[in-house]
């Protein structure tokens, strides 16, 4: 890790909703993912390095990789309830079983659509508002005490933090309600995913996975790959559920709304099972080329000395003193 957080200051605070100031937050949330960055922050807060998180909250859509439910379990264990930090899960459904219920309203996946006329197409992403951010507004005004519709004083506040490293600070947004106030502390200290991986594999946390659910369309083909390659089982099931929502989803059909094309997970818009997950995209490309040019300026070419190669690869210059 190039750079080691300073600890702010950070007042006495106590889990739950409270008295406070217009400045300080009536308590400091984490909306956990449980991936790379979320994780990171969660490890510095309860390293002391950054102040101390009231809760980490954690929305479960119900169809997560079992990777990302081992890891949830292992830093609650190891790092959250040591520091006193509780993590609460919560949760709006089952993503994939409700996209297949004709009779449960389904906030639509961004679904790789083929129209009829062969003309590509996409589905609007509603997923991640309904399974990710409405369950977690839900339980913020839980713990502030506030039941919806109930207004909320100007101050009495979550400050939420969210990790978005340097690498994607364009995500960095402010929230659309008054009474969470988003932070990047990640943003605020410099740093960069890798920044994060160098933390977490100084704490044995090497395997952080990245965070999605399962069937997430949005995967590369690494994800894919990883996934079929790593875990029969769940490729089995993302094959299964690519084949079902080749219709669009369930309710829409159900109330006459069909879908006039065919629906995929893969961005080539062919079934999961036959789509081109081996072939390297442009970025995945450029990533291998980059990590090939720092691996082997850390350790060296890969290939030995021999009598007739030098490992810089420069050309052998003939000794004219050598003799045959």
């Amino acid at each position: 890790m190039s750079r080691r957080p300073t600890p702010p200051n950070r007042p006495s605070s106590t889990a739950g909703a409270r008295t406070t100031t217009a400045a300080e937050p009536t308590v400091r949330t984490l909306s956990l993912g449980a991936g790379v960055q979320s994780t990171c922050l969660l490890l510095l807060s309860a390293l002391g390095e950054l102040p101390k998180l009231d809760f980490a909250i954690f929305a479960d859509t119900g169809w997560e990789p079992k990777k990302v439910y081992e890891h949830l379990d292992r830093v609650e264990r190891e790092i959250a309830k040591p520091a006193g930090i509780p993590i609460l899960r919560v949760s709006s459904g089952n993503i994939r079983s409700d996209a297949l219920d004709p009779s449960h309203r389904f906030a639509s996946m961004p679904l790789y659509i083929l129209n009829q006329d062969g003309s590509p197409g996409m589905t609007r992403r509603q997923c991640t508002g309904e399974y990710k951010i409405k369950p977690i507004k839900r339980q913020v005004r839980k713990i502030l005490g506030y039941s919806y519709p109930e207004r909320i004083p100007a101050d009495v506040f979550a400050e939420q933090w969210i990790g978005i490293s340097t690498d994607e600070f364009h995500r960095a947004k402010d929230a659309d309600v008054r009474y969470t106030r988003n932070r990047f502390p990640l943003l605020e200290l410099g740093l960069s995913r890798g920044d994060c991986l160098g933390l977490l594999a100084e704490h044995g946390l090497e395997s952080t996975p990245k965070s999605s659910c399962l069937g997430c369309p949005y995967h590369g083909n690494a994800q894919w790959r990883a996934i079929r390659d790593g875990a029969p089982d769940e490729w089995a099931d993302v094959v299964e559920f690519d084949a079902q929502i080749r219709a669009g989803n369930a309710r829409a059909n159900a109330d006459g709304r069909p879908l006039l094309g065919q629906a995929y997970l893969h961005r080539s818009r062919v079934p999961l099972s036959e789509a081109p997950i081996d072939r390297l995209t442009r970025r995945e490309q450029l990533a291998l080329e980059e990590r090939l040019a720092a691996d082997e300026a850390e350790f060296g070419p890969e290939d030995g000395c021999s009598p007739y190669s030098c490992r810089s690869g420069d050309p052998i210059q003939p000794n004219p003193d050598q003799r045959s």
